[in-house]
């Protein structure tokens, strides 16, 4: 027995908040309609998904998340949003085509969460494998810098594209009009 009997209790309240925690980011990205909330929805989201990682004994790809996401991905979106044009002509909307296409994604998507819950619940679940490495920093980065370099180096080339193509929309983008 152990020495601390909710500790059961208190992991599942965790876990059930880090859930929380992402889906009303992922809820907020995806409802509103102005575009720093969606941010900031979206900021929510990947600081819940760093909780459920770091609930999974994974700090490495938490801080990740976070560094990687919210720090710079929201933080870009943030800078674009401030530094796009001044606000463009409204276009009006129909509301009761919106409010159709909101009612089919809902069905859509719980036929989905439904599917997924009855293949979940019919899987034989296996016991986790041992560990061949203890997770460290130095595994991850040994293993990046031999086992996987290739791939590493593809996703560098691919963030150097990525760059370049927006620093060339960037000064040429505002010139154009």
């Amino acid at each position: 027995m152990s020495e601390f009997p909710a500790a059961g209790l208190i992991l599942n309240i965790v876990f059930v908040l880090a859930l929380a925690t992402t889906l009303v980011g992922a809820v907020l990205a995806v409802v509103t309609t102005r575009i720093i909330r969606s941010v900031c929805g979206l900021a929510i989201c990947c600081v819940g998904l760093a909780e459920l990682y770091y609930f999974l004994h994974s700090p490495f790809l938490a801080l990740m998340e976070i560094l990687i996401y919210v720090g710079a991905v929201c933080v870009t979106i943030v800078f674009a949003v401030m530094l796009a044009e001044p606000e463009e002509a409204v276009v009006e909307k129909k509301r009761g085509v919106d409010f159709a296409w909101s009612g089919l994604a809902m069905v859509v998507c719980g036929a989905i969460f439904f599917g997924l819950w009855r293949l979940g619940s019919q899987q034989d679940w296996t016991a986790l494998t041992p560990r061949t490495n203890d997770g460290s920093i130095q595994s991850i980065g040994k293993a990046l810098l031999t086992t996987y370099s290739l791939p590493f180096e593809m996703i560098s080339l691919a963030l150097l594209v990525a760059i370049l193509g927006a620093l060339a929309v960037a000064r040429t983008g505002r010139d154009k009009a």
